[in-house]
């Protein structure tokens, strides 16, 4: 037995559907100055204005969505930590969340405390966005430097274009495509614009340019959407894709400010416009399906394209606990570098 360990890290759940659950995590969420990137008194401000009426709405999402084990995405992220129990060799395999339970801290703690010296972090994200990757791996190195954890960190990178975790995505998605439809959607978590621009300055990523599609590699490395439209193209090109067939939006607006575009909900009405009878929705950020995915998509996504005259509108599963995905994780987390 080595001690080796792997810490699978996700974005995390309400403990309950109920009003103060929501309430709760929506707090710790929020407040994350990755996550809205305001002076604390501005983003204190603006949370507890958020708070005011979003827990309730958001309740009576999630109790939409809620299974009887509980959130979705925590389950099919337990899911996915037995799966790699039989894949990761090298030592224990633990999942925390990054807010709400099980936190990073404590799971953290706990494997520091039984001896664990060398932890492989893996942040479930294939896109990079500091709203994610870096909170993630920034909260770590504060437990470890506040507990003083003697411990070392390979992290696990964005791999939106690794061969291992494109194959899963295709192979998820075959029988879904081979059922017939009339376009495909490839829908991604938005983020505000400002967030891309603070990382590369001088890269446009405004509107629905084409900057962020012909990026130099050096923006792409910290560019979400530049990412996520690789990832897309990727994804259509391995499964053939003919052009026009698919096309690329980002969901989950909050707030006021501009985010990057386009924007799904205007795409479903503009494809249901134009004639599009069956769509498909794949969201390819997400690794396990969740409230964005099972509420946002499958069920307001569905009523909202019934409306503006399509037919039918089939959610993709995310990967969740897919063997195939799985071993592709295995081989992701086998390569990643030691932090310094």
């Amino acid at each position: 037995m080595t001690d080796h360990a792997l810490l699978l890290v996700n974005l995390g759940s309400p403990a309950s559907t109920s009003v103060a659950d929501v309430r709760s995590y929506l707090n710790q969420f929020l407040m994350d100055p990755y996550v809205i990137d305001l002076p604390w008194p501005v983003r204190r401000l603006l949370v507890s204005l958020i708070l005011i009426k979003r827990p309730e709405q958001s309740a009576h999402a999630y109790a939409s969505i809620w299974w009887e084990e509980g959130s979705p995405l925590v389950v099919l992220s337990r899911r996915l930590q037995q799966a790699m129990r039989a894949q990761w060799s090298h030592g224990p395999v633990e999942l925390a969340m990054r807010y709400g339970e099980p936190s990073l801290e404590t799971t953290l703690t706990r494997l520091a405390a039984q001896g664990h010296k060398k932890i492989t972090l893996a942040p479930l994200y294939p896109q990079f966005a500091d709203s994610t990757v870096t909170t993630v791996i920034e909260e770590a190195k504060r437990v470890v430097r506040e507990k003083n954890l003697d411990v070392q960190f390979s992290i696990l990178q964005p791999f939106y274009d690794q061969p291992e975790y494109l194959e899963a995505l295709v192979a998820s998605a075959k029988p879904h495509l081979a059922q017939g439809y009339d376009h495909l959607l490839l829908s991604f978590h938005g983020l505000p614009e400002r967030h891309l621009k603070k990382l590369n300055p001088g890269h446009c990523c405004e509107g629905q340019s084409d900057c962020c599609r012909n990026a130099p590699p050096q923006v792409v490395a910290t560019c979400y959407r530049s990412q996520c439209l690789r990832t897309a193209a990727a994804f259509a090109e391995r499964m053939g894709l003919a052009d026009g067939k698919w096309s690329v939006s980002f969901q989950s607006r909050l707030g006021r400010a501009k985010w990057i575009e386009p924007y799904t909900e205007a795409t479903l009405d503009a494809l249901a416009k134009q004639g599009v009878k069956k769509i498909l929705v794949m969201c390819p950020a997400f690794v396990a399906d969740c409230i964005e995915t099972l509420e946002e998509i499958g069920d307001r996504g569905r009523e909202q394209f019934r409306q503006a005259g399509g037919e039918e509108l089939v959610l993709v599963p995310c990967l969740n606990d897919d063997l195939q995905w799985a071993v592709a994780l295995n081989a992701l987390c086998e390569r990643a570098p030691i932090a310094l």
